[in-house]
């Protein structure tokens, strides 16, 4: 079974996946922020943090699988689930597969489109690095994934960001960039899926295309999004704001589309 930490009494569960090169200590800067009446369920991906490699490729459903296994151990039948970046992309393969499990649905910093073809060939072009120089990989990719306008101010964080990526086992990180390439479009869980669906944005995140994402978010009343002033890491760039966000939309309600 995946590696998980459960803290909290909360009536309400929040299951936090963590993204890409990341495992669940990425959460520590929101926890404190986040409500009482959440209680926290914080899993290692496989191949990440003391999860162990499940596969050669770990695609989404792998993952959402492996989650649904926590789920099922720790008797959770109704849940919010959020993912960031590569965890939301297997929030969308466990809604995909698991709709009534969820009560709802929050994209951290992640998008329901499948790569185009540029990115395939990026993510492809880096199974090489990511085996013979996984340090360097590491190195030249996460500061990038952080408000450029605020890199001074954010030194820290992206210290810590690099010390996580790399404490990962290269060879799950590449089992997991195998599976991203072969992921697909998720627009109709958008469309279709009933559950509450967030959507937290970064204006500088260049791993997603974040006005691209929102202007195609389907016109639903269970959809909210916020656009914060960011990079890819809300969770290290705004934890406090985004882990009110996230109380005020899963515990209760505001206007659609409201833009930070």
């Amino acid at each position: 079974m995946l590696n998980f930490e459960r803290q909290g009494n909360g009536k309400e569960a929040l299951v936090l996946l963590h993204g890409f090169m990341e495992n669940l200590s990425i959460w520590s800067d929101m926890e404190p922020h986040l409500s009482k009446d959440f209680s926290l369920l914080k899993i290692d991906l496989p191949g990440h943090g003391q999860s162990d490699i499940l596969a050669e490729v770990h695609t989404m459903e792998l993952m959402a699988d492996e989650v649904k296994k926590v789920l099922d151990h720790q008797k959770l039948d109704k849940v919010h689930l959020l993912g960031h970046s590569m965890g939301g992309y297997t929030s969308l393969a466990f809604a995909e597969k698991y709709p009534e499990t969820l009560m709802s649905l929050t994209l951290f910093f992640s998008t329901y489109f499948a790569d185009d073809e540029e990115k395939k060939q990026q993510r492809i072009k880096s199974y090489r690095i990511i085996k013979d120089a996984f340090a360097h990989y590491a190195r030249a990719g996460i500061p990038n994934l952080f408000n450029p306008n605020e890199r001074d101010i954010l030194e820290g964080k992206i210290e810590m960001a690099l010390e996580t990526a790399l404490s990962t086992n290269h060879l799950g990180a590449l089992a997991s960039v195998k599976g991203m390439v072969e992921r697909t479009d998720k627009k109709h869980i958008m469309e279709n899926l009933e559950a509450k669906i967030l959507v937290l944005a970064g204006k500088h995140d260049n791993a997603v295309k974040t006005d691209m994402m929102i202007k195609h978010l389907p016109d639903r009343t269970n959809i909210k999004s916020y656009i914060l002033d960011c990079g890819h890491n809300g969770h290290w760039e705004k934890p406090g704001i985004c882990a009110e966000i996230i109380n005020t939309e899963l515990l209760h309600n505001l206007p659609k589309k409201l833009v930070m």
